[in-house]
Order: C-alpha cells, then structure tokens, then sequence
C-alpha cells in the first residue's frame, strides 16, 4: 500500500498563492466530494500554514498525479503553481503528519491549534465518507503522537500562537495599551486567543466583529470586550488603534475604500491592521494607505523564527517519540497490506486442508466422533504451523515483490490445486 501526501505550505509559496489553496471549514465538505472525483478516498487538511491531500493506494504514480490534478484543478492554481507543491511518500508523509500534529511544521513551533485542526481534517472526511480504514488508522497516530509530545516533553510549554504573536506585536507598537482600542474580526479559536492575550496585557477597549452575533457574544462573555455585528464595522475602525483580522471569509472583509473613508475623518491618527487570516481578510493595497500599518501572517514569520530557536532542544525529542509512533504505524501499514494475500494464503491451505481430511475420515469409518475431531484439530494446527512463517515474510514487508513470491510458491494465482 502506498501513503501519498501532496501540499502546499508556508515555506514553499508565498501568501498569495497559499490563500488560493486554502479551504475554510464551511467549504471543506464540498472540496471533499470534489476530491471523490480524484480518489476514492482522502483527507484534506488545510491550516494558515498548509493546504495537504493524504490518500492511499496501489499504484504510487497514480494516487500522486490525481492528488496534485486535485489541488490544480480545483483551487484554480495555474499549471506554474504545481512547482509550489511538495510530494511525499509512505514513511517520509507519515513522518511530516506527525510534525504537523507535534507543531513541529508549524510557524509557531508546539502550536496547540493545529493539533485540533488534524482531528477536524479526519472529523471532516469520515463525514464525507472519503476514508478507510488506513487513513483513519495514520490519522488517529498523528493525533495521538501530537498528544503525547504535548504531555512528555516541554514543546508546548508557555504555548504561543499566530493570534498571540500578532496582538503582542500590535501591543508593542502603541503607546498606552489601556487606552487604546483593538477591533478583531473574527470570534472563532483565533479570534477568541486574540481576545484573551489582548486582556491579558491589560487592554480594556476591545470589539470583536462577527457575522455570527452569537458567537462574539459567546467569547466576550468568557474574555471580555463588546460584542459587534458586520454592519457597525466602519464605526468601530473610526477610532481604533488596532484592527486584528482573522475571520473565516474566502473574500476580503476589509476593503481599501471602506479604510481610505475612515482614515479621511482621522488622518493624523495611525491604524495598526494585522491580518492573520487566509485567505486574507484585508485587500493588500490597503497596507498603501496614510497612516496604515499593514501586517500579513508571513510578515510574522522573523518573531516566529526567535521562538523556534527556543524550542530546538524540545524538537529533538519530540523527534524521538515521532520516530517511534511512525515505527508502530509502518509495521501496522505492512502487515495491513499484506491481509488480501495472508486471507488468500489461508483459505487455500484451508481448501486443501478440508478435503484431505474429509477424504481419509472416510476411509476411516470406525473412528468415534471424538477421534475424529482430535485429527480435525491435528491437521487444523499442522496446517498452522506450516504457515506461521509464509503470514510473518508477509507481514515484515506487505510489498508487491513478496506478494508475488508467496503467489508463485503457493499457487495462489493459477487456481491448481497443490
């Protein structure tokens, strides 16, 4: 069996390319019936940092080609794109899931969200009923190992976030931070982070925006701040200092016009805007603006990069327990490919088994029941012991070579009897 993996991440293409790739939650059901159209079955799984396709299959050529077809054709990708994107292979993908599920493949290294988001991903596919049993097997691994790297090492240790990093950013520019006013717009995980770590530091005016009224109320009633509905956004960005964007839109919510109009009525007063969405919730030529400061997520990549240099010695052994969990994985994966030729293994020695037992029983008309049933289970147990080690050959490498191997040995393929 082979494991593909095909992406698209924040180290192999810039925003503007990532943001055509990414799927929200709201559109990921859809995406996954059009992969159906790809693969019979696969997971997408699409962070700020990544949009990747796992599946499985015989033919690694194959199920690699209609995963890279996939995020070509349906995210709209120019054929140049495709250079963007990264291909991997059994061990090696299974390797760089457990990475993203440890925070190891993340901008901030130990992220907490991204260990939710692999579980969404499987969440999402078993509900479109594009997964078997395989890649809920990988995935399941992956959550489990990015637990355990969270509980047995300090990799997640003062745990920081995309969210985090971009409000103490903001933070660190204004002057006052009890006096100014922060706008986020957004009130799902980031939104709420944003909120929190911006209390945290000791700011008091704060409006989170959401065209889900119910779920900025939900989060201001648990972080504080005022909960603002889509239509107030322009009275609010009057007299804010700083605007954190992180709404789940596939479209701009911050436009340059709508900006401009409320940077005319306060031109001497500076507007922090950091958008940490994608794709973007701010139009990029607003950044052009008098007097506006404008940040995307990759922008944050430098701050990123000094908490990485912290958490190196974590990563190493982090390493250690992805090694073993891909180890425990891998040897499932073998013995799991080889159960059609095992299944078929036994049902012919079981055939043959049956009729030479029933043939001689026959010859043997003064045995007791009892009598027989003691050779039934002496031929059933020879018959075991000749195929212990043809089932562990299999099992230590289910390839197509020992498969063939078995099948030519055991006539499995021509139907004669042995």
């Amino acid at each position: 069996m082979h494991v593909s993996l095909v992406g698209i991440n924040h180290r192999t293409a810039p925003i503007e390319m990532r943001e055509k790739a990414a799927i929200g939650p709201d559109s990921l059901h859809a995406y996954l019936h059009l992969l159906r159209r790809h693969l019979q079955h696969g997971v997408i799984l699409s962070t700020c940092n990544r949009t990747e396709v796992y599946s499985t299959g015989s033919r690694a050529g194959d199920v690699d080609q209609a995963c890279v077809d996939f995020l070509g054709n349906s995210m709209g990708l120019t054929e140049s794109a495709t250079t963007c994107f990264y291909v991997m292979s059994d061990r090696v993908a299974l390797e760089h899931l457990f990475d993203v599920s440890c925070g190891l493949d993340s901008m901030i290294i130990g992220e907490y969200e991204v260990l939710g988001q692999v579980s969404q991903a499987l969440e999402a596919a078993e509900k479109s009923g594009t997964v078997n049993l395989p890649l809920r097997r990988i995935f399941e691994s992956a959550i489990r190992t990015g637990r355990r790297a969270r509980n047995e090492t300090g990799i997640s240790r003062n745990p920081l976030s995309i969210s985090s990093i971009a409000v103490n950013k903001a933070l660190d520019i204004v002057d006052d931070i009890g006096r100014c006013k922060i706008v986020i717009i957004g009130a799902g995980e980031a939104g709420r982070l944003a909120l929190r770590v911006a209390s945290g530091r000791g700011a008091a005016d704060m409006a989170v925006v959401s065209r889900t009224l119910e779920r900025a109320v939900r989060i201001t009633g648990t972080c504080g701040g005022r909960p603002v509905g889509p239509d107030k956004l322009a009275v609010e960005l009057r007299d804010a200092d700083i605007v954190i964007a992180c709404a789940a839109s596939p479209h701009p919510v911050l436009h340059h016009r709508q900006v401009s109009d409320v940077m005319n009525t306060r031109p001497q007063r500076p507007l922090i805007i950091i958008d940490i969405a994608l794709p973007r919730n701010v139009e990029p030529d607003v950044g052009s603006i008098y007097n506006v400061h404008l940040y995307n997520i990759d922008d944050l990549n430098k701050l990123a990069d000094n908490h990485r240099q912290e958490r190196e010695a974590e990563a190493a052994a982090v390493k250690e327990i992805i090694a073993e969990e891909a180890e425990i994985l891998m040897n499932w994966l073998l013995a799991y490919s080889a159960r059609p030729a095992i299944k078929s293994l036994m049902v012919r020695a079981e055939k043959i088994r049956a009729a030479q037992y029933h043939n001689s029983i026959k010859k043997m008309a003064s045995l007791s029941e009892e009598e027989k049933q003691h050779i039934d289970l002496l031929t059933r147990s020879i018959v075991d012991k000749i195929l212990r080690y043809p089932i562990l050959y299999l099992k230590e490498g289910g390839d197509a070579d020992r498969m063939k191997s078995i099948n030519r040995i055991f006539g499995l393929d021509d139907g004669k009897e042995l």
